[in-house]
């Protein structure tokens, strides 16, 4: 934010603030507390603990010390953004977004650090990877939980580097879609209801992760690759083999119906959209049936393919609309990236970097219960036309 739209809601700003203080035990913590989270929403270039202090007046190490060695529970902060986030912002159809971001840093001693795909830079770099939790509604979205991955070898299974990183000793190795269902249990426990989930295709490929989606009770829509198998419910009649999803039909196949997802200032953001009763194959056997949604942009001709466990009679358009939803963790992203700062850590071990996602998700729910209240959102999806007249997908 500029200075001057800062101060405007100076106001707003300290009774947003108040709604934290009781995580933090002593007043020295709580001034830190808001000293950080104010040099995060402000107009510094660099959002680590040097500039926010030296902005606010105070010794550096005083708010090193805060992230590092002061006694307070990031937890019981984090949890307070997600109780905050569903009592002030409530919806019977919220939907969970789940993504994965990297940090580009050098060295090799901050926890969970190695070479690996970072897509902040798109291609193998020396990174942090984090996963996160987004929360949307049709008129509002914020991330409520974050954790960080653990590679096994290089981290998970090296005792001293755990030990110098300060790793507590009972976080394990987790692939990430298994931290993803950790996020959504943890939500739950703080009283997060979502009805829907949506992920990438590094989450929707695996079967584990799509079981674990259906015993929360969420309704998922996952992209998958290109080399998912399985069968339609015609296939399945005729005892053909699993084919990839990408291969389903030569010709023919369910219609395509036009959408307009969203506009740009490019223009109109089009996509085609055919759904199929689909049985994914898992362990050489079919899986339950589920949706197979194929969506194709009309412009590029870049095609994706989603599976659902939404209701068989569930209209395309409202499988598609969460599909589609997945775009709103990218502007998350940016806004963590580019107006909080969450890249801009500098520090090294495990305890004040969870400290550091928890304190980046508080400036960004006053950054967007601000941005809300300024203005509104239109929805995800249109449909454009349907020339039977039938809302069912085909």
């Amino acid at each position: 934010m500029k200075i001057e739209t800062l101060e405007a809601l100076r106001p707003r700003f300290d009774s947003f603030m108040s709604r934290f203080d009781d995580c933090i035990r002593t007043r020295p913590s709580r001034r830190h507390l808001h000293t950080y989270v104010n040099g995060q929403l402000g107009p510094l270039a660099r959002k680590s603990v040097e500039p926010i202090a030296l902005e606010a007046g105070v010794p550096p190490r005083s708010l090193q010390e805060f992230l590092e060695i002061h006694k307070w529970d990031e937890q019981k902060l984090a949890a307070r953004v997600r109780t905050e986030t569903v009592t002030r912002h409530p919806s019977a159809s919220a939907i969970a977004v789940i993504d994965e971001t990297g940090f580009a840093k050098k060295g090799e001693k901050t926890a969970g650090i190695q070479r690996q795909y970072c897509g902040a830079t798109g291609k193998i770099d020396n990174c942090v990877i984090t996963v996160h939790l987004g929360y949307v509604t049709d008129d509002f979205h914020t991330l409520v939980d974050s954790d960080l991955y653990l590679p096994r070898k290089t981290w998970a299974l090296d005792p001293d580097r755990r030990r110098a990183a300060g790793i507590p000793d009972d976080l394990v190795f987790r692939p990430k879609w298994r931290i993803a269902l950790d996020l959504l249990t943890r939500s739950a426990a703080d009283g997060v209801r979502f009805k829907y989930a949506v992920a990438d295709e590094e989450y929707g490929k695996v079967p584990e992760f799509r079981r674990g989606l259906a015993n929360l009770e969420l309704l998922y829509v996952l992209e998958v690759p290109t080399s998912t198998y399985g069968w339609t419910a015609a296939m399945a009649g005729r005892a053909e083999r699993a084919r990839r999803v990408d291969a389903l039909w030569e010709r023919g196949g369910p219609s395509w119906r036009t959408y307009h997802v969203k506009d740009t200032e490019k223009g109109a953001v089009v996509w085609e959209a055919r759904a199929v009763r689909f049985s994914p194959r898992e362990d050489q056997e079919p899986g339950e049936e589920r949706w197979l949604l194929v969506v194709r942009n009309v412009v590029s001709g870049e095609v994706k393919y989603f599976l659902s466990n939404l209701p068989a009679d569930a209209p395309c358009e409202n499988i598609l609309h969460v599909a589609f939803t997945r775009a709103e963790v990218e502007q998350l992203f940016e806004e963590c990236k580019g107006e909080v700062g969450i890249e801009h850590f500098e520090v090294r071990h495990y305890r004040p970097l969870m400290r550091h996602l928890a304190l980046s998700m508080v400036s960004l729910l006053f950054l967007n219960e601000e941005a809300r209240r300024l203005r509104g959102k239109k929805p995800v999806v249109e449909h454009l036309a349907d020339p039977s007249g039938d809302r069912r997908a085909a």
